[in-house]
């Protein structure tokens, strides 16, 4: 269910004012020359000849864990958006209930220190005094659910999406979750020290938060708390395995799920959740965890759930509350996951927080401000041109039969494309925002969100809805819907340079365009149809062509090493992989189809052929810190920048030409060890 593949992890960013200057003045070619590194071969290491300059003369930010071209371009646009909220903000005239009194008064909520400081711990003592009233097992149900709904989370996430075997109609979701690090990793593995000594201070950071709040016994209680999610983290499914479509779709009728595990209170559960009689059925997404989270559910004291509830009720809105609990959020969820060493400035995370909770809002003024009505049409027609780059190569594909071939044409044909922002904007006149109550603010956002997933139920499917806010620089493929999504933000500077020659942008935009689209082919997206149904369409022979070359290519990522001592899951990365892939590749067919037979010109010394790498390479840039490209190595299906630049030009023929790579170079592989999907 909505298996939405999006081409970068993104980021928070830094600041506008202090970075302004990575915004490289546009030139003929749109090739930033001072990043290069000449004293690399771009045959030895694409990713430093290209970025090198740029990689030893940035410092990645203290407040960040890393920092690259998407996170810039991030920045960019919050501080775009911080001047609109600012000024909603400054409007006390504003009319109660509309878009600029949400905004700014959700602003003034945030930034308002003294009284956060004042208040301390109180905004959640309704919630708090809810947990403590837990008085048995059937009462769990029901605080599971809540907890959910304001965004407190559980052992059990709920979630309204497409059905993946009928995608016209709208299904819920049951999946795991219910834990305080990355994944079950983090728990788990053994002789690793980095990872054993996260878990040491996971457990000091749990007892502080408590002591924190006024809990009695807080390192007992960090103790169980611990112990029982480490108890969830054994029985979840790894990240693998819940790549797998096919294994996490489990259709289940409520009395199945109830048979399934009969010790919880179903009933009381989605009565909370609010989708009592308005589901039949729902999707297990991990049968095995479900049964196993029964036992734990019977074998675990009551006064241990509340325990744990109210640390995730902590853990979830510390960030909203006086400083000291802000300070030890951060400390752990900033410093020791991710290696940045400050916070980001209030007014910062103000603007980052509105932009979640307000995403609509936000995103219909920004496009109003910032967006040129003819970018639009411009990358509507670079999207246009991979399409039918696709549709060429089909017909050429070794690895396709006639008749995956023709399924494939008609799924390609299928694919509805979404550029800058919705046609029609969400509604959120139901959400009070106040001035005054910033945790408020936070937990009706949650229960607003949710809600606007349960009044899907029983809806046709709205095929105009975004999963993604305008001002997100992002972009991604749903198979659900068989749909490519280009937000605004995008597609602005330093990944979109609109006075350059265009073969930059078929790189640096163009590698997202293709990568997108092929996702409806990847190891995941080939399992859909072209209406978005969960439906295998290809021969057997074709399946196993298919299989064997991704089998080359978890080979080729799983050598590649960020970090000393970690090296990629080739099968975690597999699907992004082929898409890094071939959005590499066809940005090259596509930018010539966009020559119309001119011949490409020659710019600022570099061919077309090599500023579409070049632009690819400076849309890649990045770095991160150590205890980032952990957490990412361990739970995230993109690779690294490097190896997104550095992986996919190896397999690329364009690249040996363009860049007279021979035998003896260090990115050179021999053809029959390139992997070429498209």
């Amino acid at each position: 269910m909505n298996r939405t593949l999006c081409s970068a992890l993104i980021a928070g960013a830094f600041a506008l004012q202090a970075h302004a200057a990575e915004n490289v003045p546009s030139t003929a070619s749109g090739v930033d020359k001072t990043a290069v590194d000449a004293a690399v071969r771009p045959q030895d290491d694409f990713f430093r000849y290209s970025q090198g300059n740029w990689l030893k003369r940035t410092e990645i930010p203290n407040d960040r864990s890393s920092w690259g071209a998407f996170n810039i371009a991030q920045e960019n646009v919050e501080g775009q958006i911080r001047t609109l909220i600012e000024q909603a903000a400054q409007d006390r005239q504003a009319a109660a209930g509309s878009d600029a009194q949400k905004m700014g008064d959700y602003y003034a909520s945030y930034v308002d220190k003294t009284r956060r400081d004042a208040l301390g711990v109180k905004p959640l003592a309704p919630e708090l005094a809810r947990i403590a009233a837990l008085q048995d097992k059937q009462g769990l149900a029901v605080l599971a659910a809540h907890a959910e709904r304001i965004g407190a989370g559980s052992p059990l996430r709920m979630g309204v999406g497409q059905d993946s075997k009928q995608s016209t109609a709208y299904l819920v979701e049951i999946a795991q979750s219910g834990l305080g690090m990355p994944n079950r990793d983090y728990y788990l593995q053994t002789g690793d020290a980095k990872l054993m000594d996260t878990r040491a201070k996971y457990q000091a950071h749990v007892e502080k938060l408590l002591a924190l709040a006024g809990q009695p016994d807080p390192a007992g209680q960090a103790a169980r708390i611990v112990a029982l999610e480490t108890e969830i983290a054994r029985a979840q499914w790894s990240a693998v395995q819940n790549r797998d479509p096919v294994k996490t779709y489990n259709k289940l009728s409520v009395a199945q799920l109830k048979a399934l595990a009969p010790g919880f209170d179903w009933d009381g559960w989605m009565k909370e959740q609010g989708i009592a009689g308005k589901a039949p059925f729902v999707n297990v997404a991990q049968p095995t965890y479900m049964q196993a989270f029964d036992k734990i559910v019977a074998a675990t004291p009551v006064a241990t759930w509340k325990s744990y509830f109210t640390w995730r009720l902590l853990s979830a809105y510390a960030p909203y509350l006086s400083q000291d609990f802000v300070d030890e959020s951060f400390a752990f969820r900033g410093t020791v996951l991710t290696g940045a060493k400050v916070n980001r400035a209030t007014e910062k995370l103000a603007i980052a927080q509105i932009n979640r909770d307000l995403g609509e809002v936000v995103g219909k003024v920004y496009v109003q401000h910032y967006f040129p009505a003819e970018r639009r049409a411009q990358v509507q027609e670079m999207v246009n041109n991979f399409l039918l780059a696709f549709k060429e190569r089909i017909d050429t594909l070794d690895w396709m039969t006639p008749d995956t071939k023709k399924a494939a044409h008609a799924k390609l044909a299928k694919i509805s494309v979404k550029v800058g922002y919705p046609d029609k904007w969400r509604d959120y006149s139901t959400l009070a925002i106040k001035r005054d109550d910033l945790a408020g603010n936070v937990l009706r956002a949650r229960e607003f969100a949710h809600q606007y997933g349960v009044n899907k139920l029983g809806k046709p499917v709205d095929r105009s809805e975004w999963h993604m806010t305008p001002q997100t620089v992002n972009a991604y493929y749903s198979p659900e819907m068989n749909e490519v999504v280009f937000p605004a933000a995008r597609l602005q500077a330093p990944l979109y340079d609109a006075n350059a020659e265009p073969a930059i942008n078929y790189g640096a935009v163009g590698i997202s365009i293709g990568h997108e689209i092929s996702h409806a082919f990847d190891d995941q997206g080939a399992q859909y149809d072209g209406d978005g149904n969960l439906r295998n369409w290809w021969t057997r022979e074709d399946g196993e062509k298919f299989a064997a070359k991704g089998k080359v290519l978890v080979a080729q990522y799983g050598a590649y090493s960020p970090v000393p001592g970690y090296t990629l899951n080739g099968e975690l990365t597999l699907g992004e992989n082929i898409a890094d892939n071939a959005g590499a590749i066809m940005a090259s067919r596509a930018y010539h189809i966009s020559l119309k037979g001119k011949p490409a010109p020659v710019i600022d010394g570099f061919t077309a052929e090599q500023r579409i790498f070049m632009g690819l390479a400076q849309a890649r840039r990045g770095k991160a810190r150590d205890a980032a490209l952990i957490a990412q190595v361990k739970s995230d299906p993109h690779s690294p920048s490097e190896f997104r630049v550095n992986g996919s030009l190896r397999n690329h023929p364009g690249y040996y030409e363009a860049f007279d790579v021979k035998p003896g170079d260090k990115m050179y592989l021999k053809p029959e060890e390139r992997v070429i999907f498209w």
